[in-house]
């Protein structure tokens, strides 16, 4: 994990920003949603995409994204992103990161398997290929990472740390794997009976990686908490904005023990239930506004405020691993705020140097005033025109 983060506040304004940009130089996507084939050249600052609804400006943003994380940034799966019609999809890119290098995604239906390479070589596992174009999604749908549900705020965490932290990727696929083990055998013992011995042996697995995901969340929040309330300031938030980490374990020092202790003392409930009631999948990031809940009591430029800072520390995140401005991907992301945010929303994103920007919008008259040099290309029925 990355030590406490230098703000964009401690520079002065003058200061040089980060020279190195990731770049996407060139994408060809096939058969990916409505795009039945695009071949796009990329200039180093960037396009903006104009179109209208439904005509595929997300579903581009998507195939960029899917580069970095490898999965839909909606959920969907593979087979639901493949064209109708169509065997599978294949996405191909050359980017630099900030080192230059090929990236090749193909994915099968009939055998729902998918292939990476990196350079020409696959990765000895999947997780691997992980986070080889630091990208950034800026969104109308970021407000469900404030209004929806905890599982919402523990995938931002999870992603950004999983990108970041191969210790923490590590730790969270071994709990995962662990915790639908134990959730299996306690099915089965809500069913039809079944020993302690067959739930508890999988505790002290979930006990040691669940208590690495915890430590590296807490420390993540800790590090990053001023710099959120400093951005949804400089934003135009006038009550203080503060997050926290919720979790039971997170201030014990003897973590792993009192996580082992947790899971045996909730057992005979979850052996009842048929789940695991205690762990990190059960935590969640706290947003407040003078204390009170933004969820709940923030209004709905206050939550998107929220939800735009959480992206920007997410960019920083990501640039301070990388040492290079992440790729930003914005879908109409400033639809829902006011001018005024959205002016200093781009102002902040000026002052820091942005990296590469593929907009999407509309119309061309949703351009914000700070991104109206960007290269203009439309998008039609899945089709990029120039």
């Amino acid at each position: 994990m990355s030590t406490a983060p230098a703000t964009l506040a401690q520079r002065e304004p003058n200061d040089t920003p980060v020279a190195e940009r990731i770049r996407l130089d060139n994408i060809t996507i096939q058969n990916f949603r409505n795009l039945e084939r695009v071949d796009l050249s990329l200039p180093p600052e960037g396009v903006a995409v104009i179109g209208d609804n439904g005509h595929g400006k997300t579903n581009l943003l998507e195939a960029i994204y899917y580069l970095e994380i490898l999965r839909s940034m909606r959920d969907a799966r593979d087979q639901d992103l493949t064209r109708f019609d169509s065997t599978g999809f294949h996405l191909s890119a050359r980017a630099h990161g900030p080192a230059e290098h090929e990236i090749a995604i193909g994915f099968e239906c009939a055998t729902k398997k998918k292939k990476v390479t990196i350079d020409g070589s696959a990765p000895r596992r999947l997780s691997d290929a992980l986070g080889n174009l630091p990208s950034v999604m800026f969104s109308p749908r970021d407000l469900d990472m404030i209004v929806g549900a905890p599982s919402e705020r523990r995938r931002y965490m999870d992603l950004l740390l999983s990108l970041t932290d191969r210790r923490y990727l590590h730790a969270l696929q071994h709990y995962r794997a662990n915790l639908a083990r134990r959730n299996a055998a306690l099915r089965h013992a809500s069913r039809r009976g079944a020993s302690d011995a067959e739930v508890s042996v999988w505790e002290p697995a979930l006990a040691e990686h669940g208590s690495l995901l915890i430590e590296s969340r807490a420390k993540w929040v800790s590090d990053w908490t001023s710099e959120f309330t400093r951005l949804t300031n400089d934003i135009g938030e006038k009550e203080r904005a503060e997050m926290r980490y919720v979790s039971p374990f997170a201030e014990s020092e003897a973590r792993h023990d009192v996580l082992l202790a947790a899971f045996e003392e909730k057992r005979p409930l979850d052996m009842r239930r048929g789940i695991t009631h205690v762990g990190p999948h059960r935590d969640d990031l706290e947003l407040t506004l003078d204390g009170r809940d933004i969820r709940l009591f923030g209004s709905a430029g206050q939550q998107r405020t929220a939800a735009i800072a959480l992206s920007m520390l997410e960019a920083a995140t990501l640039r301070d691993h990388a040492g290079a401005e992440p790729l930003l991907l914005l879908d109409d992301p400033f639809a829902e705020l006011d001018i005024h945010r959205a002016s200093r929303i781009l102002r902040m994103l000026e002052t820091r140097g942005p990296g590469q920007t593929i907009l999407t919008v509309p119309r061309e008259s949703d351009i914000p005033p700070g991104l109206m040099s960007l290269r203009r290309l439309r998008i039609r029925e899945g089709a990029i025109l120039a």
